[in-house]
């Protein structure tokens, strides 16, 4: 009894501090910080001002004001930064908006709101700052529908700017290519940039894709980079829809493929 007594008398502030430590975060934890707040509130009241219903709403409106000049600069700078890139092609196309994009198929497809009423048609391509994007596979009077290279059913002819190495891109349904090489030892290097090739029959020739990220070259059949897009479709805003006639039709089984089992899905 005695031991206990002195351990007591030398231990019990301690003691006592743990178990408020532990109950209180224990309680905290409980109400999710609830008493915290409202101790707060209580303590900081009478040093808060006294606004009434009218002083609210009109300090609320005065706030929304104030973003919607927020996002009236940000889109005045991305309009001007997309009409800069447009003025650097030699055929500026069809302007168009992105309106929509399927929130379960968010790398296959995206909607502009250009259609016939525009002359969009089936076939034509969709660029973007940075590069290609897609091609229109629908159009309604007024509306396209895009399918991304970013879509797992997607293939392009492609070729290494630098060394002229042919390949064939195909999408992931994510924000990266894989660039499929026809050689065994292809001159790749990591920084590389890809663009369309003659092979691809669906996009005209020298249109930007991206940078190799990655190198695969034990990859088997053949070697393999992973490709960074130049024009991410999950951040475009606008988009321009340019005229193409393909070579020949993808669903033409007489025609001779020189990419072989590597065909660009309609």
């Amino acid at each position: 009894m005695f031991v206990l007594r002195q351990w007591w008398n030398r231990y019990a502030l301690k003691t006592g501090v743990v178990v408020v430590a532990v109950a209180s975060a224990w309680f905290m934890r409980i109400t999710e910080g609830a008493a915290l707040y409202e101790a707060y509130h209580w303590i900081t009241r009478p040093i808060q001002p006294d606004l009434n219903r009218e002083q609210v709403l009109e300090n609320s409106y005065i706030l929304e004001l104030q973003q919607r000049i927020v996002e009236l600069e940000n889109q005045n700078r991305s309009l001007r930064e997309f009409e800069d890139y447009v003025d650097t092609l030699n055929e500026p196309g069809i302007r168009a908006r992105v309106i929509g994009h399927a929130a379960d198929h968010w790398w296959q497809h995206l909607i502009l709101n250009r259609g016939s009423r525009q002359g969009v048609k089936v076939g034509h391509i969709v660029t973007a700052p940075g590069g290609v994007v897609g091609r229109v596979v629908a159009v309604s009077s007024n509306t396209s529908k895009v399918l991304l290279i970013t879509d797992a059913t997607s293939r392009v002819g492609a070729k290494v700017s630098r060394s002229r190495v042919l390949g064939v891109v195909r999408g992931q349904s994510n924000d990266r290519l894989v660039m499929e090489f026809f050689e065994k030892d292809p001159d790749v290097k990591v920084g590389d940039v890809i663009v369309t090739s003659s092979y691809s029959r669906l996009f005209p020739r020298e249109l930007p894709i991206g940078r190799v990220e990655f190198i695969d070259i034990t990859k088997s059949p053949a070697p393999e980079a992973m490709i960074q897009l130049s024009a991410p479709s999950s951040i475009i805003e606008w988009a321009v829809i340019s005229p193409f006639d393909p070579m020949e039709s993808v669903d033409d089984p007489k025609v001779s493929n020189p990419e072989d089992n590597h065909k660009e899905n309609p």
